[in-house]
């Protein structure tokens, strides 16, 4: 009988997976995550997101926006076609949050109550971004957003030229 040590197998420690690497699909999955999490905070408001983003656009020009210019913010920003920002805006008119200035049909501002929700959801947001950012670091945050400002305007240029 042999005396030769056998070898000792041991099993490999897994190696520490790589960071992912920023892509569509990384950004894709951060954008749909957080969206879900606003949309729980907008259906207690009954506010649809088109709705909320006209709301914001109109709360932050500071005064009445012209219909036209809201519409095009909102074509650009959301990549949605007029119809559905129409839609929106009709809806907040409709359901009293907007509404067009008296002697300008095609300026609009927000109602009292347009006001009220508008800075509910702005509060509402502003509450769930400091808990998804919370003990980010600065610095990794501002060079996220140089990235993602810059793949931003690079779609935006591609789509400019189509």
């Amino acid at each position: 009988m042999s005396t030769t040590p056998t070898a000792s197998i041991t099993p490999a420690t897994p190696a520490a997976p790589a960071p992912p690497t920023v892509n569509g699909q990384v950004v894709g999955l951060a954008h749909h995550a957080t969206r879900a999490v606003l949309e729980r905070l907008l259906a207690r408001t009954g506010t649809t997101f088109q709705q909320s983003v006209a709301l914001n656009a109109v709360a932050g020009s500071g005064a009445p926006i012209d219909r036209d210019q809201l519409v095009a913010r909102m074509t650009d920003a959301l990549k949605i076609d007029d119809s559905a920002v129409l839609a929106a805006i009709a809806e907040l008119t409709a359901s009293g949050l907007l509404e067009t200035l008296p002697t300008e049909d095609s300026r609009l501002r927000l109602t009292d109550a347009g006001q009220m929700l508008s800075q509910e959801i702005r509060t509402g947001g502003a509450e769930i971004a400091a808990r998804l950012y919370r003990d980010l670091p600065a610095d990794d945050l501002a060079a996220a957003a140089r990235v993602l400002t810059t793949v931003t305007a690079r779609a935006n240029a591609e789509l400019a030229e189509a």
